[in-house]
């Protein structure tokens, strides 16, 4: 019997086998290629409402992260910006796509835009939604209490201290228990919330960090993307809140903004129709260029 958030998420799954195991990915319908980027810790079920409604006139391709969904969750993985990145890009060249557009949201912002600005003048639009890709000293008290050494990772593998508060933290309107499912379904045990943890250990707050260089190399490089851009925000936001949308208008002052006040991170839940009807007239407005 299948598990009842499957019927949410009636997709075919796809891997790409990488040196660090398999990467799921989905690949539903033709058309211009769009590329939807998750973040921590949520995974593709994250964009399955905009799949269903853009596979109608495009090719909705929406990787997890390696350690996140349906991927392979390996322990040893070095669970970098930089190498997240990279397992993009990859799944780019083995699908042979020459132009594309991006949906990001949460880390996958800094990931979506690794590869933008790697290759600017493959991505035809952006849609960004709650997110950053530049450097921000500003951290939730909760998220900052995952991060601390010797107790962090251990409050996120044993005690699910992320992907399960998400699922009332992240949202306005309550989760039904199915969807709630499905947003937890990955991270069942200790073993499968490697990545949850590793992506909050990956923040760089100080030049010495890990991942500090590449986010700064992304930064510098955001004006690159000239794409026309949508973003979309919820203002209830506990982790990228107002001011980060404000941050991204010094990078892009001349884009479209599009705010709505009572929802929060996971504003693809809280404002589902209004999201999915704003990103298809964005679409639908550049589809001649694509």
């Amino acid at each position: 019997m299948k598990n009842s958030w499957q019927k949410h998420y009636p997709f075919k799954n796809n891997f790409l086998n990488t040196d660090n195991g398999r990467l799921h990915y989905l690949d539903e319908g033709e058309g211009h290629p769009i590329i939807m980027i998750h973040g921590n810790p949520t995974w593709s079920f994250f964009y399955r409402n905009v799949v269903k409604d853009l596979q109608k006139n495009y090719r909705c391709i929406v990787p997890d992260h390696i350690g996140c969904g349906l991927s392979d969750k390996p322990q040893d993985f070095e669970y970098t910006l930089e190498n997240h990145v990279n397992n993009v890009l990859k799944l780019i060249k083995e699908l042979k796509l020459d132009k594309f557009s991006l949906i990001v949201h949460d880390w996958g912002g800094a990931i979506g835009m690794g590869v933008a600005t790697t290759m600017p003048d493959k991505v035809m639009s952006m849609t960004i939604m709650n997110t950053a890709a530049f450097k921000s000293q500003d951290i939730p008290f909760t998220i900052g209490l995952c991060k601390l050494p010797i107790i962090g990772a251990p409050m996120v593998r044993a005690f699910n201290a992320f992907a399960w508060p998400a699922t009332f933290m992240a949202v306005e309107k309550k989760l039904s228990k199915e969807v709630k499912q499905g947003y937890l379904f990955p991270y069942n045990n200790y073993h499968n919330r490697i990545a949850t943890a590793q992506f909050v250990k990956d923040i760089p707050l100080k030049p010495d960090h890990r991942s500090w260089n590449k986010l700064d190399s992304i930064e510098n490089s955001l004006k690159e993307v000239t794409c026309p851009k949508l973003f979309i925000w919820g203002a209830k936001d506990f982790c990228f809140n107002m001011g980060f949308l404000n941050r991204w208008k010094d990078f892009f002052p001349n884009e479209k903004y599009v705010v709505y006040e009572d929802a929060g991170h996971y504003v693809l839940e809280d404002e589902k129709d209004n999201c999915i009807r704003e990103i298809g007239s964005f679409f639908n407005e550049y589809s001649s260029t694509y």
